[in-house]
């Protein structure tokens, strides 16, 4: 598999190595040692599968009492995947970084603890995989507006398809800070 390191050190955008001939293909989606080689220490405990239509934009989430590392990937067509730090004390609070995650290039994105994440669906019809470090816990559920002006995130559309919470998720600096994760909490 090829790492590429991010500019938000913790995020890693991964190339699993993929075997494909005429009949398809097959690849390494997960191998718990290869894996902790790039940051994912803790197993991967819940797999979560969302499928979206052309336009849908989900995020930006966090949990907070139980920070969860995710694995994702598109299992089928096309996303913009995104992931934000929200750490108060790290040097790239704020900052975020995107990449195209398709059924053709097979990118994984590790999204560490300490970061909000979301996806804007590029396709018809996105089929969205996520391994988690931890359980779902929706009591800490939190999340940031996905177009926070201070952020400035390049999503494809401005008028993108959001769930009702998304719709009123606050600004970054709106945030308490006890509402955002700490780095020591995240490792």
């Amino acid at each position: 598999m090829n790492i590429i390191e991010t500019a938000l050190a913790g995020v890693v955008l991964i190339e699993p190595k993929i075997f494909g001939d005429e009949r398809g293909f097959f690849f390494e989606a997960y191998q718990a040692e290869r894996y902790r080689t790039v940051g994912l220490n803790k197993p991967l405990v819940q797999a979560n599968i969302s499928r979206s239509a052309k336009g849908v934009l989900r995020g930006l989430h966090y949990q907070l009492i139980q920070p969860q590392d995710k694995l994702v990937s598109v299992l089928k067509g096309r996303v913009f995947d995104v992931a934000v730090d929200i750490r108060p004390d790290s040097n790239t609070f704020g900052q975020w970084v995107g990449f195209e995650l398709n059924d053709t290039n097979h990118r994984q994105l590790l999204v560490p603890k300490g970061f909000a994440h979301g996806f804007e669906v590029l396709s018809d019809e996105a089929d969205f995989l996520y391994q988690c470090s931890d359980y779902y816990h929706p009591a800490s559920e939190r999340g940031i507006a996905w177009n926070d002006p201070d952020l400035a995130i390049n999503w494809q559309t401005q008028t993108p398809s959001l769930s009702m919470k998304d719709q009123v998720n606050p600004r970054l600096k709106e945030v308490a800070i006890e509402h955002l994760p700490a780095s020591f909490l995240c490792q």
